[in-house]
């Protein structure tokens, strides 16, 4: 079986800050990619949606429909108008005709809202199975079980309140960020499953990422397959084919009309590359689970783990690919499931051994003091926590920490203005954006900013302005 999961995150950025970094990127991953889904959803393709309730604290904030429709009347529709008109004049006809053509993406994404009175969150409802952490914390990095169970406990009872009473367990871990000690947590706050990454410890294409593992909490660990995931993410993907777009190669107002092979973007070229990739995509992994999954409970159970936002947004013909995968799993013959409902139907592992290929390094990690299983393990670079830790960011990391110490060691009185303001702080976002030094400045300017904020919740919370914070952590 195949199981693909979305991952559906954007930081709060609603309000806080527009061109060149803010509340644009929450605008533009509504048009490239969660209306398209949208589509695609109701169509009754069989995707794993996982929303995190950072995400939807965004969608439901007062005010939204009508902002996304300003932005694409007043803002988009001047951008393509002006960049049209230039590329037109300076003899580019058919740049400019591909700049006409992609405008059609704003209006359509307009016009689905608008079918669906706005309310984007209310129409992906059905769909939202999984939920993840408050505002996408690395959870390893926490310093207190205390701030684990904010949170965990905030974002599951946030997917709740939203969503209802069906909610069958599955929980995101932030950018996959595990360790042992996470796991009587999540259990504690009804967590049935969650996804991991393991090919540093089992290697790359093992059979091992093909069935989950049962965990003494009782948390279903569900391994992600790397091998199926680096065909769509990695610097060789099919992103990264010469018909696709070029997300990099932009005009003065942003808007991007070459391929990657620095041509005139044609639109059906791409679509055709996408189809085709579709289908290589479900052999490959179907010849994977035959060949390696063979000896498996039900022949094995291939998760491929994505970003939503880069299905259309980042990768633009990423939905179309989506949609072309469901096709061609279903002419292929490769079944395609919810993991919720794969899990269901598939035994997990109890326990589990390291692979001979680890003894070495396990009796390594066990000299120094912890086991293999304790290990901190991400899909961030080099597969742990370094993202999010290393020198470049060490400052964010330890500040952090401090920051929840101080509020942790004062609850209960801690207001619930300080404890949004640790969560919002706490996204993972900024710590990844200065490492990855994409919208560093932005980064920095928010982190200060929650920082003070929390600092002054703390200390004087009778002049805390309970709009600060708009609708950030809005269920704690």
């Amino acid at each position: 079986m195949l199981a693909i999961v979305l991952h559906t995150h954007m930081p709060y950025v609603e309000s806080f800050g527009t061109w060149p970094f803010g509340e644009e990127w929450l605008w533009e991953a509504i048009v490239g990619s969660y209306a398209p889904l949208l589509e695609l959803l109701d169509a009754g393709a069989p995707l794993t949606l996982s929303l995190t309730p950072v995400l939807c604290d965004q969608l439901e904030a007062p005010g939204v429909h009508e902002r996304f429709a300003t932005f694409v009347d007043d803002v988009r529709r001047h951008t393509h108008e002006e960049d049209i008109a230039g590329l037109r004049a300076a003899g580019h006809e058919r740049l400019a005709r591909e700049l006409e053509r992609s405008w059609t993406d704003y209006e359509a994404a307009l016009r689905e809202l608008q079918r669906r009175d706005g309310d984007l969150l209310a129409a992906l409802a059905p769909y939202a199975q999984w939920t993840s952490a408050a505002t996408h914390a690395v959870l390893p990095l926490l310093a207190t079980d205390d701030g684990v169970r904010l949170q965990v406990h905030t974002g599951v009872a946030s997917h709740r309140a939203r969503f209802g009473a069906g909610w069958r367990g599955g929980f995101w871990l932030p950018e996959c960020a595990h360790v042992a000690r996470l796991e009587p947590l999540l259990a504690d706050a009804g967590v049935h499953a969650t996804c991991v990454e393991l090919t540093a410890r089992h290697g790359l294409g093992a059979a091992e990422h093909l069935r989950p593992r049962l965990a003494d909490s009782g948390v279903v660990l569900v391994p992600i397959d790397r091998a199926s995931i680096d065909l769509v993410w990695s610097e060789r993907g099919y992103p990264a084919h010469a018909a696709y777009r070029d997300y990099h190669h932009h005009t003065i107002h942003h808007h991007t009309p070459w391929s990657n092979d620095g041509g005139a973007y044609d639109h059906p070229r791409a679509l055709a590359t996408a189809r085709a990739h579709a289908a290589d995509f479900v052999r490959r992994t179907a010849a994977r689970l035959r060949d390696v999954g063979a000896g498996l409970p039900g022949g094995g159970l291939a998760v491929c783990a994505l970003d939503t936002e880069l299905l259309g947004h980042w990768w633009y013909e990423g939905v179309a690919w989506l949609g072309a995968v469901v096709e061609e799993c279903s002419r292929q013959q490769l079944e395609l499931v919810r993991l919720d409902d794969a899990l269901e139907r598939i035994e997990p592992m109890s326990g589990g051994e390291p692979t001979p290929a680890d003894e070495s390094r396990t009796a390594s990690s066990r000299a120094r003091g912890f086991g293999d299983e304790d290990r901190p393990t991400s899909w961030g670079a080099h597969g742990d926590l370094s993202t999010w830790s290393a020198p470049d960011v060490a400052d964010v990391a330890f500040a952090l920490r401090q920051a929840e110490l101080e509020a942790m060691a004062v609850r209960p009185r801690a207001g619930r203005a300080a404890l949004r303001e640790l969560l919002a702080l706490q996204s993972s976002d900024w710590a990844f954006m200065l490492s990855r030094k994409l919208a560093a400045p932005y980064a920095r300017e928010r982190l200060a900013l929650h920082r003070a904020a929390l600092e002054q919740a703390l200390l004087a919370p009778e002049r805390v302005d309970p709009r600060a914070s708009r609708n950030i952590a809005a269920y704690v």
